[in-house]
């Protein structure tokens, strides 16, 4: 579902093929969430309500140079169980996590035009950081 809905919006289908890869990949693959869940440098959540799985996050460290950032790759609630507080309470666990892990910060995506992202992520205390800009040329 996370990546179908990716698929629908502008900028979406190259994110699943460059920035998205290596998680959603893992993902779909099978044994792909064993994997992750085997990499000390990652975390994966799941929400639930009612003992159904209705949510994901995947998170994971990252050295840049002397710094240690921490990556939401992945923040999926599904439509119907959303406004719940499902997704937040994902975001905050992965984000205490990244922190006891001795990240200096924490990056998270949100595609244009995506402002459901983009105002949940401001909500628990995002402030964008670098706008990417692009320009096809098919």
């Amino acid at each position: 579902m996370a990546v179908d809905d990716l698929q629908g919006v502008r900028g979406g289908s190259l994110y699943l093929r460059r920035e998205a890869v290596v998680t959603v990949k893992a993902l779909l693959r099978p044994g792909g969430i064993d994997r992750l869940l085997a990499d000390r440098r990652r975390q994966v959540l799941v929400g639930t309500l009612d003992d159904a799985v209705v949510g994901l996050a995947v998170g994971r460290i990252d050295q840049v140079g002397d710094a240690t950032i921490g990556i939401v790759d992945a923040c999926y609630v599904e439509p119907e169980a959303r406004e719940l507080g499902v997704g937040r309470a994902l975001l905050d666990s992965s984000v205490e996590w990244l922190q006891r892990s001795g990240c200096r910060g924490v990056d998270a995506s949100a595609l244009p035009g995506d402002r459901l992202t983009k105002g949940f992520f401001e909500a628990a205390g995002f402030k964008a950081r670098m706008i990417t800009m692009h320009q096809g040329l098919e």
